[in-house]
């Protein structure tokens, strides 16, 4: 469906709802949770598919098999009106193109690995170098650019989208065949869940994360500087010039990186050398808890992020320059969306002293993400 005409008629339907009678509300409540499937476009002779899911109050994710990629999210804001509050293309042939992982499931390690190296149990492992000397997002064809399987499930509570994928023994470097599942799920209370599991038959690292360009004023052409954003963090991972870990977890205090209290992010991102792209050390302990705010006073809609990950990349779009059109015909300035990558620490198999990313046979790798809108 084209995005313009997907935007109106949910738009539509959502302030239908909300001016139904007391009697037609409660039936709405009760409705089930829907998926479609439509023909998204063709790679190879191999079909790809795009899957709408859709709960009763009209909140709506659409999802393609190929790169598990969130091409939308339909939320309102304070009063009511609809909006897509993600950047991403209107058809298959822009993520085919050029696309710096616009709403992808970036993987089999999600950041940098340094030099595109690491070793395990005594021996060396050389990845592909996608970022000059750097191991970027799981190399030159990571989970991004795989077609994966796809399953659907709806009812009362749930619509999910159950993609798996498996990773050969030496793909893109990466020892093990690697299987590894993702599920996207929404609720009724507006929320995105994702779920990751992956099982193994050699010892490798794996480090997935969702990598959508949020953007809470929709389609308005506005971008995030005068969103506030609130990190649940006192440490940071210091980075070298090529954004690798040092190795030091720095304290926030009194330093740019602190947004324990929520802050406005054009207040300080001038002081903050190329803009915020950096890895925080949450504070959750590994528990599922909420471990960031996102605020557009203006629209009055609000994200909140939960997650099981140890981390979370805060990058503040710095390298969108203008020479992407994206969907709806918007030009993609600097800054004009951002990403909160929940994951672990970048380049964490040279860093014995980070939280653990190898998996080994027998183990079951796992984390759930889950990002909620609602409105202030």
């Amino acid at each position: 469906m084209n995005k313009i005409i997907y935007l109106l008629v949910s738009t539509a339907i959502f302030v239908s709802c909300q001016n139904t009678t007391q009697q037609a509300e409660k039936k709405t409540k009760s409705a089930k949770m829907e998926i479609t499937k439509e023909h998204f476009g063709n790679i190879g002779g191999e079909n790809i598919y795009l899957y709408t899911l859709t709960n009763p109050s009209g909140f709506s994710v659409q999802i393609t098999n190929y790169g598990g990629i969130v091409t939308s999210i339909l939320t309102p804001d304070k009063n009511g009106y609809m909006d897509d509050v993600v950047l991403g293309y209107d058809s298959l042939g822009g993520y085919l193109i050029e696309s710096p992982y616009f709403g992808a499931i970036v993987g089999r390690y999600a950041n940098r690995i340094a030099n595109g190296k690491f070793t395990l149990d005594g021996k060396e492992y050389t990845l592909e170098k996608n970022e000059g000397h750097c191991h970027l997002h799981g190399g030159n064809i990571g989970f991004d650019k795989k077609i994966w399987n796809a399953d659907t499930f709806a009812d009362d509570s749930i619509a999910s989208l159950k993609l798996s994928y498996l990773s050969s023994d030496g793909e893109e470097g990466y020892p093990g065949n690697l299987d590894v599942t993702v599920t996207y799920r929404i609720t009724p209370d507006n929320e995105l869940q994702i779920e990751y599991s992956a099982k193994t038959d050699k010892p490798t690292p794996i480090n997935l994360s969702h990598h959508g360009y949020f953007n809470l004023s929709g389609t308005s052409g506005r971008n995030i500087l005068n969103h506030e954003i609130y990190i649940d963090a006192d440490r940071y991972t210091v980075v070298d010039n090529l954004h690798i870990p040092t190795g030091e977890l720095r304290d926030v205090t009194n330093t740019n990186m602190d947004f324990r209290t929520p802050m406005v992010i054009g207040a300080r991102i001038g002081m903050v050398d190329g803009g915020y792209d950096h890895s925080y050390v949450l504070n959750n302990q590994g528990k599922m808890d909420r471990v960031a705010e996102l605020y557009d006073p203006q629209t009055g809609r609000v994200m909140d992020v939960f997650t099981t990950e140890p981390g979370m990349q805060f990058y503040s779009g710095n390298f969108l320059d203008g020479s992407i059109v994206g969907e709806y015909g918007l030009v993609y300035q600097r800054h004009h969306g951002l990403c909160l990558e929940t994951q672990h620490f970048p380049d964490s198999p040279n860093h014995p002293d980070f939280p653990n990313t190898i998996l080994r046979p027998g183990e079951t790798y796992s984390q759930l993400t889950t990002y909620k809108f609602s409105v202030r």
